[in-house]
């Protein structure tokens, strides 16, 4: 099934739950910062926001009927009771309403074979999801706040790209890459079925990938900071496309199928 030129696939995007002011109201409310579906339109994907609410493996694949390919973006720190571990006073409050919606969208995606892209938090919850651990606080390990600045300021780290790789792919290069850097936890133990496909100087591991599935990966840098470079995004969106003409086939063969061959 080939689908037309302009077709644009539908992206999920997982969002965050937090207070919010605006005018005279100061409630709980869903958002996500505009660069990041802004990233996904200039990819030439339709965003579809998704936020932290009740969810149960029927619940998360009902989602993932409607949509094309899935980006769990950043945010709060996953709760460490996840991966077994108690958490580091640096860590932020636990947010078990988001970790337990993005861990059942993944596992839903995984066994589906929906592309996703996971961004910094995506990064690590991919890890936790499939049984890996985190480090906690990065300056314990490496000693400085390379990356985690603090006060909203990204920092510029080179992220070298390992060949072969599902990421030398999509940036057509192995070239290291310059990541925008804002996180101050890190994978640790590698999740199964996961592959290192990008690490900096300091062995911080950046950039994973789930083999055996279409498209699976995910970084812990923000290439959504950076407009001018969107071939993560467009990576997502050309694999959205892919399997979404699939998808399509498939609902016409069954329908075919049901009602009989055509006369």
């Amino acid at each position: 099934m080939t689908l037309a030129p302009s077709f644009r696939p539908m992206i999920g995007l997982t969002t965050y739950l937090e207070q919010a002011t605006t005018g005279v109201w100061d409630v709980q409310a869903a958002f996500l910062p505009k660069i990041y579906f802004e990233a996904v339109n200039l990819a030439g994907g339709i965003a579809v926001l998704i936020p932290p609410q009740p969810v149960d493996a029927g619940i998360a694949n009902r989602m993932l009927d409607g949509l094309d390919g899935l980006i769990i973006c950043g945010g709060k720190d996953v709760d460490a009771a996840r991966y077994g571990q108690e958490a580091h006073p640096k860590n932020d409050d636990p947010r078990p309403d988001r970790d337990a919606l993005e861990d059942e969208l993944l596992s839903a995606a995984i066994i589906r074979g929906v592309p996703f892209l996971g961004i910094c938090r995506g990064a690590q919850i991919l890890n936790v999801n499939r049984g890996g651990t985190l480090i906690q606080h990065l300056p314990d390990v490496i000693g400085a706040d390379t990356y985690q600045k603090g006060k909203a300021e990204f920092n510029s780290v080179d992220v070298e790209v390992a060949k072969d790789s599902l990421l030398a792919t999509v940036l057509g290069s192995t070239e290291p890459v310059a990541g925008d850097m804002y996180h101050h936890q890190a994978i640790g133990v590698l999740g199964t079925g996961l592959t290192v496909v990008g690490s900096t100087s300091d062995a911080v591991i950046e950039a994973i990938q789930l083999e055996g599935v279409p498209f699976g990966l995910a970084v812990q840098w923000h290439p959504e900071q950076r407009l001018d470079d969107i071939r993560l995004f467009e990576g997502l969106v050309d694999a959205a496309k892919t399997y979404a003409a699939k998808t399509h086939a498939a609902k016409t063969s069954a329908s075919t199928s049901r009602s009989g061959s055509p006369s």
